[in-house]
């Protein structure tokens, strides 16, 4: 049996890029809880955002907070409640804990339930550390054929999923996706295994556009191509812009639907437009119930997710992972929070 140490290391936001590594005590999980050793920490745009800017709309960091929420590890203590057979067990983590008793909740809407607590989503604390805990049905068992790294990307995997989901993307669709980054590849890849035909993602960036291609998919540059003509079925923008965002409503056909999950602030809609050609306009927040379906996808390798890890870094680099993440020739950045440093944190070059 691993023994447990009483403090872990952990990477801190203390404020806008403020970030100090702090020996924090190893968290004690309740009955109903797993305590997981983090293998691998995927960084997200949002991590980006709170160091960059303190806060993402209404979510303020106002006291010091880890970031990290894409996480994959191994359990190695479980809760009163909890089969002490799970020790030992390989996770990927569901990073949410609903309250499980309001309406939504009740509904199966726990992604929208007001008293979510969400990994690094203040004041929350995320994955940036040796050991995190989650309650034991949010640890998802994951084989050996699964890697860590893609494990973690179940997290950015379940965005693709529901995107698809709230979609209604199947057989024979055709789906538009604007942003040609790691949503926009993965949210093309699930559309694909959803049965669409034709996918097609739209970047004005011609390094991102060649990254899109590698996964097999039709890119175009909606700054020299019109892509109105496509009539998609579905569009998903994974861009959070807004003149993409307008050209993708403009681009679906009447009766479509427009699935927004980039954070845009606010853009000009066409209310004549969307009424007039019926057009289903929605967004996503979070996820539900997608892991176990994020888990058959990968297994059947009808979703590929190692190949988006282009950098790696130790828990003494997060400030640089952070930095780094958005630039073109980078799809997945990864931290190691066992790891101290990564001398190489470059794991191919993108092309």
């Amino acid at each position: 049996m691993t023994e447990i140490p009483s403090t872990m290391t952990a990477s801190v936001l203390r404020g806008v890029k403020d970030l100090t590594l702090e020996e924090r005590p190893v968290p004690v999980p309740a009955a109903d809880e797993v305590l997981v050793e983090v293998a691998s920490v995927g960084v997200c745009g949002s991590d980006v955002h709170y160091y960059e800017h303190g806060r993402i709309g209404p979510y303020i960091v106002e006291s010091p907070m880890i970031l990290g929420h894409e996480v994959s590890g191994r359990i190695v203590a479980v809760g009163a409640d909890v089969d002490p057979a799970r020790i030992g067990r390989r996770v990927a983590i569901e990073p949410q804990r609903p309250c499980r008793r309001c309406d939504f909740c009740r509904a199966g809407d726990y992604n929208l339930c007001p008293k979510m607590e969400f990994y690094a989503t203040p004041p929350i604390d995320g994955a940036f550390c040796d050991y995190v805990i989650i309650q034991d049905d949010f640890a998802y068992d994951i084989p050996d054929a699964i890697s860590d790294h893609a494990a973690a990307l179940m997290e950015p995997l379940s965005v693709g999923i529901a995107a698809s989901q709230k979609g209604g993307v199947k057989v024979g669709d055709t789906v538009l996706i604007a942003g040609g980054g790691p949503i926009g590849i993965i949210a093309a890849q699930v559309a694909r295994a959803f049965g669409a035909v034709d996918v097609v993602i739209a970047d004005i960036n011609p390094a991102r556009r060649e990254l899109a291609a590698s996964y097999g998919v039709r890119v175009v540059d909606p700054a020299a191509e019109s892509t109105t003509e496509l009539a998609a079925n579905v569009f998903i923008d994974a861009s959070g812009a807004t003149p993409a965002i307008v050209n993708g409503i403009r681009s679906t056909r009447a009766g479509g639907t427009v699935v927004l999950v980039g954070s845009a602030d606010e853009f000009p809609l066409s209310v004549p437009e969307v009424a007039m050609r019926e057009l289903n306009v929605t967004g996503t927040f979070r996820y539900t119930g997608t892991w176990p379906i994020a888990r058959a996808l990968l297994e059947s390798g009808q979703v590929e997710l190692d190949s988006l890890v282009t950098h790696v870094y130790g828990i003494e680099q997060v400030e640089e992972a952070l930095s780094g993440e958005g630039a073109v020739d980078s799809l997945k950045r990864i931290v190691l929070p066992r790891t101290r440093r990564v001398e190489e944190p470059s794991v191919r070059a993108a092309s």
